[in-house]
């Protein structure tokens, strides 16, 4: 058993912030958001493109984080990445995080009950989550207990997406999520200090987790987040890091202008559909992939070997 180091305080300025963007604090270092898909599929108002793509159910999803810091300020994010909270006194132990985000859905949902446009049935089945998607507000890596987290999720029947920024492939390696994403924002190593902006890691540690995941035993995505003049550029480029990762999916999507991003970024930096569409397959003519599907309302496009996908069930 590993030592715990738990959490005795939290940077109040930095929670009050993200409580007024709809973050509800779980334990006293993570944190749980409703998914505005999972709002939209109580009402039968559309889904969000995981579950058009890989299956899982928008209106059983927990949006969670374990712990509410990052080691990059990326120019794309729409965190307060100018706010510094990487320095955190501990952490929080997985059971309190697992009972604690489940107890907070189940609160965030009640409200429902009482609207005219919820769809009763999928209200009724939202109150039994069975899938988690750990990547909200910061770099989950950095949380010491990740497997264990996993884990715990995993024997309540929950699948799990873990979204990560590949800078602690060590963790990776041990983690065993549904799905683990890798982001890949810049085509090579002289943008990636750039666009990134790691506080104290370098560019080797993606490339790191990028081989890890060519063997690692969960599903796996690559997930490229463009912005238009940014990082559009290279498709070559991103090529050749993706073909380190051989993922199962690669996912091209759009920036979209939210958060403090607004701050950093014009709107004009959005890539219409059509834009992200042209941009993929000309990754894919570099890679050997084939487009697979696409989500216009969420501007993605998912790449495959073979232009299929293998849909989650349960």
């Amino acid at each position: 058993m590993r030592k715990r180091k738990l959490v005795t305080g939290a940077d109040q300025s930095y929670r009050q912030i993200l409580a007024r963007q709809g973050y509800h604090a779980v334990g006293r270092a993570g944190a749980v958001k409703p998914c505005l898909w999972m709002r939209r599929s109580l009402r039968n108002a559309g889904v969000c493109y995981k579950e058009q793509f890989y299956g899982v159910r928008s209106h059983r999803c927990i949006q969670m984080t374990p712990v509410l810091r990052c080691n990059q300020r990326c120019l794309h994010c729409w965190r307060a990445t100018d706010i510094d909270t990487f320095d955190c006194p501990g952490f929080d132990e997985p059971h309190v995080l697992v009972e604690g985000s489940i107890a907070a859905q189940e609160n965030l949902i009640s409200g429902y009950k009482g609207h005219s446009g919820t769809n009763m049935d999928k209200l009724t089945e939202a109150h039994s989550p069975n899938q988690v998607a750990i990547s909200l507000s910061g770099e989950p890596t950095l949380y010491p207990y990740l497997d264990e987290l996993i884990e715990l999720y995993q024997r309540r029947d929950m699948t799990t997406f873990l979204v990560s920024n590949g800078s602690s492939p060590d963790v990776l390696a041990r983690t065993r999520p549904t799905q683990l994403y890798l982001s890949l924002n810049s085509p090579d190593e002289a943008h990636f200090y750039a666009l990134c902006r790691p506080r104290a890691h370098g560019f080797e540690r993606l490339l790191e987790s990028l081989m890890l995941l060519a063997d690692h035993p969960s599903r796996t995505a690559v997930r490229i987040t463009l912005a238009n003049g940014v990082n559009t550029f290279d498709p070559a480029g991103y090529a050749r890091l993706l073909e380190l990762a051989d993922p199962d999916y690669i996912e091209v999507k759009s920036y979209m202008h939210l958060g403090f991003s607004r701050k950093r970024l014009p709107r004009t930096a959005m890539l219409s559909y059509e834009d992200v569409l042209t941009f993929a397959r000309r990754i894919a003519g570099h890679v050997g992939y084939a487009i697979a599907g696409g989500s216009p309302i969420s501007r993605v496009v998912v790449l495959t070997r073979d232009g299929a996908i293998a849909r989650i069930t349960g």
